[in-house]
């Protein structure tokens, strides 16, 4: 495999395949992306199913956006990771204006599970549940950084804000974060 020049962006050759019509390169791009918009939405949402749903809507835009893009103006996965917040976004105005139901239905599981893999599952429940009650930008921070790994540019880029802005809105999730989670009655 021969070295991107300075500054290309990994994805292009994919996306220049793509608008070509090459089904393999759809694939490696799924394949590549597909997981952690799914992830991003998961969490930012809290629903598996309305996140594939958006993670299968981002990558039909890619597909469509495909022959359009031009390289240099934006990185690809910043662009990708925008339009996935864009539609997580849609989503929740969607969903605010539908009949909420408060109560979820407990999973039909009987199995029973080791001890260190139900403590694990209750942590993760209880720091979900935290993340979902922080105020949507405060999340949306904590999502890219600490679960989609970006970089503080790379999530400003995506959040549309400022590097200093990006910061102030991790810290204040990450108290919040903490005061929540002391709340529920576990140390953060």
């Amino acid at each position: 495999m021969t070295p991107l020049p300075i500054g290309e962006d990994p994805d292009a050759d994919l996306l220049r395949r793509i608008a070509r019509g090459d089904a393999a390169a759809a694939r490696a791009m799924v394949g590549a992306k597909l997981p952690r918009l799914l992830a991003l939405a998961t969490r930012l949402l809290g629903d598996a199913v309305a996140a594939e749903d958006v993670a299968q809507e981002a990558m039909l835009r890619v597909w469509r956006q495909a022959p359009r893009w031009k390289s240099g103006r934006a990185k690809f996965d910043t662009w990708l990771h925008r339009v996935a917040l864009n539609l997580c976004h849609d989503r929740m105005r969607r969903s605010r204006r539908e009949v909420l139901v408060d109560e979820v239905p407990d999973r039909a599981d009987t199995d029973p599970l080791p001890d260190a893999v139900l403590l694990t599952a209750a942590t993760s429940e209880r720091v979900g549940a935290a993340l979902q009650a922080l105020p949507l930008r405060q999340r949306e921070a904590v999502v890219l950084q600490y679960y989609q790994e970006l970089s503080n540019v790379e999530a400003a880029e995506v959040m549309e804000v400022s590097v200093e802005a990006l910061e102030s809105l991790l810290s204040r999730a990450r108290r919040r974060l903490r005061l929540l989670l002391v709340e529920d009655g576990h140390d953060a």
